[in-house]
C-alpha cells in the first residue's frame, strides 16, 4: 500500500475511534449523570454528535 494511503487509512481509524469514544462518553454520561441539568447537557451533545446529515 502506498505511504499516502495507509496514512490516510489510519488518521481515518484513529478519528473513528476518538468519535467511537466521544459518543460513548456522552451516552454514559446522559445516562449516569447524578443531577438532571448533567442529564440533560449530555443528552444535548449526543444530539450534535449522532444528528444525521440531510
Amino acid at each position: 500500500m502506498p505511504a499516502p494511503l495507509q496514512s490516510a487509512a489510519l488518521l481515518t481509524a484513529a478519528a473513528s475511534v476518538w468519535y467511537a469514544v466521544a459518543v460513548t462518553f456522552a451516552a454514559v454520561t446522559a445516562v449516569a449523570a447524578r443531577t438532571e441539568a448533567r442529564r440533560r447537557a449530555a443528552r444535548e451533545v449526543l444530539k450534535v454528535l449522532v444528528r444525521r446529515s440531510r
